[in-house]
């Protein structure tokens, strides 16, 4: 099943970087639209019930396109999947075109354990350090664990970065029982 998302979600992005489009936006687009199906379990009914005729569905969804304005290759593109009934497999995606998207940008995504909310500044300067060490841009989401003590854990793609301060008393403790 990964072959066949991997598939779609390239082929998405094949289309929005051969066009210029903006490809945040059409993240969002998509977004949007998973976020309908999710909260809606008519719709998802409607676009994966085989009894249903097709130019049905192609109405439901041009109803959501005009209610979410989103774009032509978006719209296309769900139709497509509804077309294929791989519409249910629209988060997973939708999921790898955003990461395929990044990666043809050059944006990595990074997940920052903090003891405390980091102002503006630090949250910049955290953000230029892990960027020089990935060589990427960074988009950063931050959250805070009182456990951490003191310092940041970075966490880009499987990488870990632990600065903080359990995570050096953690190896002190392992360097001291080694020695």
């Amino acid at each position: 099943m990964a072959a066949v998302t991997a598939r779609y979600s390239r082929a998405l992005a094949d289309v929005v970087f051969e066009q210029k489009l903006d490809a945040q936006k059409v993240v969002n687009e998509v977004r949007s639209i998973e976020a309908a199906l999710v909260e809606s379990p008519a719709l998802r009914h409607t676009w994966d019930n085989p009894a249903v005729q097709m130019p049905a569905k192609i109405k439901v969804l041009d109803a959501i396109i005009a209610v979410t304005k989103a774009g032509r290759i978006t719209r296309n593109f769900i139709a497509l999947l509804i077309e294929r009934r791989r519409i249910r497999q629209l988060k997973e995606i939708r999921s790898q075109f955003e990461a395929e998207v990044n990666e043809r940008l050059g944006i990595a995504e990074a997940g920052v354990v903090t003891a405390r909310t980091l102002g503006e500044d630090e949250r910049r300067t955290l953000e230029s350090q892990v960027a020089k060490i990935t060589g990427k841009r960074i988009r950063a989401t931050y959250t805070t664990d009182k456990n951490v003590l003191g310092g940041t854990v970075v966490k880009v793609g499987s990488t870990v970065y632990d600065g903080s301060v359990r995570g050096q008393l953690q190896r002190l403790k392992q360097q001291l029982i080694e020695a």
